[in-house]
């Protein structure tokens, strides 16, 4: 940008002398702004993209273990997040109706209070203390899936002892 407006104003300076009057000084800057514009776009678009021919055998290593680290944990990432999802799911159905009706449609679509309540036709505070109380029943069951998973392999250490 900085290297437009140089090249700009160096132009309409040398080129100041050729300017006649035969139209305004404004359409003549804007005219010889257009030119200077255009032609730096043309000569951006002839320059040769890097390639990775271009890069030192260090670079194209570096860039390799970068891509591949990023890639691998993207894919962990992604696995985490389904099996989070996964499991959230598989407690959710364990849960009462109307507690996964409430969690669903709150945190699952990001419905409002107001929307719950018009479509099951609750009271606005019944459904903020049922989204609160499923919340809670919800980590309970979490955390009572976690406790039994410990205490087995607890049990599965001390019977290899």
């Amino acid at each position: 940008m900085e290297e437009a407006a140089q090249e700009v104003f160096l132009k309409a300076f040398t080129e100041l002398g050729s300017y006649e009057g035969r139209g305004s000084m404004e359409g003549w800057l804007t005219r010889i702004t257009t030119n200077t514009c255009l032609n730096l776009l043309r000569s951006s678009k002839r320059r040769p993209e890097l390639t990775v021919s271009d890069l030192t055998e260090d670079q194209t290593e570096w860039l390799d273990k970068n891509l591949t680290d990023a890639a691998t944990e993207q894919h962990h990432s992604t696995e985490r997040s389904l099996v989070a999802a996964d499991l959230a799911g598989r407690v959710l159905q364990s849960m009462p109706a109307d507690d996964q009706l409430v969690l669903t449609m709150m945190d699952g679509e990001d419905a409002s209070v107001k929307d719950v309540a018009a479509i099951t036709g609750w009271s606005e505070s019944r459904v903020k203390t049922q989204a609160f109380r499923a919340r809670r029943r919800m980590r309970e069951a979490v955390e009572k899936l976690l406790a039994g998973r410990k205490a087995r392999r607890q049990e599965l250490g001390s019977a290899r002892s």
